[in-house]
């Protein structure tokens, strides 16, 4: 997946920004406020921060060892470090991100779930 794909598929969701919260470099992909993804697009190779429910996060870097990691500067329990330009199919990558933005939606109050429904 390139730096562009990645782009556009985060901001592909309902109501998904991106937004600069930390550096220039380091895009943070939110929804209605809150992280489900976090890069730096022009790094190499190129990596996300995706949240994911503990028990698939270990399973997960069990099967993908050197592509799926813990969560760099993160929860370690809650996130992984996937890289996104190497061997890891894209369908497998479009998951995980899908993924971190459920999880991260499921976790809104109940009225910001039922707005995200109908945008």
């Amino acid at each position: 997946m390139t730096p562009q794909e990645l782009r556009a598929f985060c901001l592909s969701f309902n109501e998904a920004v991106e937004d600069f919260p930390f550096r220039p470099e380091i895009s943070v992909f939110k929804v209605l406020g809150k992280l489900f993804a976090l890069t730096t697009l022009d790094a190499k190779p190129l990596t996300v921060n995706l949240k994911c429910a503990p028990e698939d996060a270990i399973r997960l870097r069990g099967e993908h060892p050197g592509l799926i990691a813990p969560g760099y500067h993160m929860n370690k329990r809650h996130w992984n470090t996937v890289t996104a330009d190497g061997d890891l199919p894209d369908r497998l990558l479009r998951e995980l991100i899908e993924d971190s933005y459920d999880l991260v939606v499921a976790g809104l109050p109940r009225a910001e779930r039922l707005r995200l429904d109908r945008a």
